[in-house]
This record gives structure tokens, C-alpha cells and sequence, in this order.
């Protein structure tokens, strides 16, 4: 088993049908080359492994092996995404990194005698208080306190029993804990973020990563919707707060901000990495579905009947938006009449199924709404079953090339290095 303890900076990758993992180690090992170590994350939730009919195990295994034929000799980690207690067991076996997602939890009120309580043990946090890197001190009161407490505190408690019982089946120390804020509808303040670090330091939660909620749109397989200042300003917060707890609470001293992207957040990248550069923080960030979007383009682009698979996928997504669409409303922008027609996509070429789909801005034929499309239409390719997979192994090096140029060039470099 790799060290329980997060490098400086990770990267989430997903891989929903675990042929990838090869392509996407490349591309971290490019990076490398470069002298900027990342460590791989690969990531998987529950509703996918459902969807997809794959069980957890797999990821282990499809990493393990990419780890070996490509003779990586640093950390990675396999990530139970979004897992929550009842959802947990299936991957104690083969996770070393555990995504809790408390985001339904956050808002159900805590007994009053229990933001009291909390009040009393952190009188800090009540009156003035300044935190090196926000340029204007808090000022709460104690009722103020009280409120944000009592807003997140059964989140926390329900993250810790978590915690608890995948410490007692693994043992402590022995994986990465992060704690997901994120799939909730408002951002937290900078004061709701050291309220939600102090309480999970109570409950001695020893979280390597937090993913809070961050102001605009982060819909699936496109670029960030909303005031990027304002997102800089929330992310560079956040790395003040985050360094200010552990001073304060004695959390991990590796502890640091996660992204959770959706994917293709490419105008956030130049911010979050200037914050990196100046305050000397790490940062994990997860992409979604890309990598699966980058299988779709290398099969458009092989041609013949990896062609006609990727347009039979488009054409049943289209019929079965609504229900593919529905679990992603939150997360998703789609234009209905913005999508091209079945008859339409039927007749195009390999050119114009890649233009369309590649994310790529400054080209006139990019989709972003057919791309959101596909982007959860993964499940139209799962009910292909063996038919994709040979696909899969049949185009393998063209899909290969995209998906590793695809996180290297327009993922890890302009994150980490710069253009």
C-alpha cells in the first residue's frame, strides 16, 4: 500500500469504463518531465459504477496496472468518489482515498444545546478576528456563530461517523480523507469554512482535502460559467482559511482546497495556479467524464465503425435526454435547440463529429451543449456492453493519443505550468 498521505498537488481522473488508465498516467508522467510532480487520483462514484456495471475493484486494478507497465514510482491513489455510509462498504477493499460527500446534510439544524456547546470550546472564533491573507478581519458575534454551527454541524457529525467506520474496517492513517461541501446551492463564506474546519478538528477528522462550494457554474464537460475574479478571490480566501486552521486546530498539515471541476474549467486554471505560486499551497483538482468525452472523440476520429458507434451514441442520447439529463440537472446547461438532429449528425464526417465535440473555443463548430450531452450519455455506450469495449480495444491508440493530450495539454499544463 502507497503512503496515506496526499502529495502537494493531485489530479482526479475518471475513467468510467477503466480502459484509459495507461493514457491518462502519460500524461501525468509528461508533467513530470517537466519537474512538476502530480500525483493521480483515479476516481469513480457509486451512481457510475451502477450505471456502468462495473464494481469498485476495478479501478484498483486498472490502476495497479497502468502503474506497473509504465513503471510509475510515485504516489497514486484510487478514490471512493462521493461515497456516503450506506454506499461505503463496496469500496473498503480497494479505495485508499475516500471522497465524503456530506452535501445533503448541510442545513438539517443541530440541537441548540449543541452550537452552545461548540461556541464554548472555540471562543476564538466569536469578536474580531483577523486571518493572515483576507485583507478585512471578521466580525462575528456569538448568535452569528451560533447560526453557521448550527447550519453544518450535523454535516460534520455525519462526515465523521464516516470517517469512523472506514477507520475501523482500514485502520487509521492508513487512506486520504476528503470532505465534498460542494453539491449544495450557495458558496460557503470564508467564516463558514473555518466554522465547518474547527468542528471536523473537534470531531478529530483528519481530512487531507475540503472541497467547499465555490460562486458560478461548473457544468459538466465545459468551461466555468460566472465573474472569474470573484472565483479567485473566494479560491485564494479559502487557501487563507484552510492555512489559518491548521495552525489553529492542528489539522494535517498537508490539508488543501479540491476542485471539484466537472471538467474543462480551463479559465480558472491561470488563477488558481498564480494563488498556488504565491502562497506556496497544493490543490487537488477532479475532472468528470472528460477522458470518456476523449474516447468518444478518438473513436470519431478512427472512422469506419467507430464513427458509426460514436453517432449511434449521440442519436439515442438525443432520444433519452430527459432521463439522462435528470440527475445532472444541477449541473448541466443545455439548449435543446442548440442541439444538432439525429439526421443531422448521422451524415457527418469524422472532421465534423470532433469539431463538434472537442472542447475547443476558438473553433466556430464546438458544441458545448451537444458535448454536455455526451458528456452524460455515457450510459447509452454502458448498455452497448461488449460491442463498445471491443471499440474501446480496437481504436485504443487513437483514443489513447486524445486522452493524453487531452489532460496533459489542456489539463495539467496550463494548471501547473503554464502555456
Amino acid at each position: 500500500m502507497l503512503p496515506s498521505r496526499l502529495s502537494k498537488y493531485s489530479f482526479g481522473v475518471g475513467d468510467r469504463f477503466a480502459h484509459q488508465a495507461e493514457a491518462q498516467l502519460r500524461a501525468v508522467m509528461l508533467a513530470a518531465d517537466e519537474g512538476v510532480d502530480v500525483s493521480p487520483v483515479w476516481n469513480k462514484s457509486h451512481r457510475e459504477h451502477l450505471i456502468v456495471g462495473s464494481q469498485p475493484d476495478s479501478v484498483r486494478a486498472a490502476a495497479d496496472a497502468a502503474v506497473r507497465a509504465l513503471g510509475w514510482r510515485k504516489p497514486y491513489h484510487v478514490d471512493a468518489d462521493h461515497i456516503r455510509l450506506e454506499t461505503v462498504g463496496g469500496f473498503l477493499a480497494s479505495s485508499d482515498f475516500y471522497t465524503i460527500d456530506v452535501a445533503d446534510s448541510i442545513g438539517r439544524p443541530a440541537a441548540a444545546a449543541d452550537t452552545g456547546e461548540f461556541v464554548k470550546r472555540h471562543p476564538e472564533l466569536v469578536g474580531q478576528l483577523r486571518i493572515p491573507g483576507i485583507d478585512r478581519p471578521f466580525l462575528c458575534t456569538r448568535e452569528q456563530i451560533e447560526t453557521i454551527a448550527g447550519k453544518y454541524l450535523q454535516a460534520v457529525r455525519e462526515a465523521a461517523a464516516i470517517y469512523r467506520h472506514i477507520a475501523q474496517a482500514k485502520g487509521a492513517g492508513t487512506f486520504i480523507t476528503e470532505v465534498s461541501m460542494d453539491e449544495t446551492d450557495r458558496p460557503q463564506t470564508p467564516d463558514e469554512l473555518l466554522v465547518i474546519l474547527a468542528a471536523l478538528a473537534d470531531e478529530s477528522v483528519p481530512l487531507q482535502t475540503i472541497a467547499p462550494k465555490f460562486t458560478g457554474r461548473f457544468n459538466k464537460g465545459v468551461d466555468y460559467v460566472g465573474d472569474v475574479e470573484q472565483f479567485e478571490k473566494e479560491f485564494r480566501h479559502d487557501l487563507a482559511v484552510i492555512a489559518f486552521a491548521i495552525d489553529q486546530y492542528g489539522l494535517p498539515d498537508n490539508l488543501k482546497l479540491s476542485v471539484h471541476s466537472g471538467s474543462d474549467k480551463f479559465s480558472l486554471y491561470a488563477p488558481i495556479r498564480r494563488a498556488l505560486a504565491e502562497t506556496g499551497a497544493g490543490v487537488h483538482l477532479k475532472t468528470a467524464g472528460t477522458t470518456w468525452l476523449e474516447e468518444l472523440i478518438g473513436l470519431a476520429e478512427a472512422g469506419g465503425e467507430g464513427l458509426a458507434a460514436a453517432k449511434e451514441i449521440y442519436v439515442k442520447a438525443l432520444e433519452k435526454r430527459a432521463a439522462l439529463c435528470e440527475p445532472y440537472a444541477a449541473v448541466i446547461d443545455i439548449d435543446a435547440a442548440r442541439l444538432p438532429t439525429a439526421d443531422e449528425v448521422s451524415g457527418w464526417s469524422s472532421e465534423q463529429f470532433v469539431a463538434a465535440l472537442r472542447h475547443d473555443p476558438k473553433c466556430r463548430q464546438f458544441n458545448p451543449h451537444l458535448r454536455q450531452l455526451l458528456h452524460v450519455g455515457y450510459k447509452i455506450a454502458a448498455q452497448m456492453g461488449e460491442r463498445y469495449l471491443g471499440l474501446l480495444r480496437d481504436c485504443q491508440p487513437t483514443i489513447a493519443r486524445n486522452v493524453t493530450e487531452n489532460l496533459y495539454q489542456r489539463h495539467l499544463r496550463p494548471l501547473f505550468i503554464g502555456q
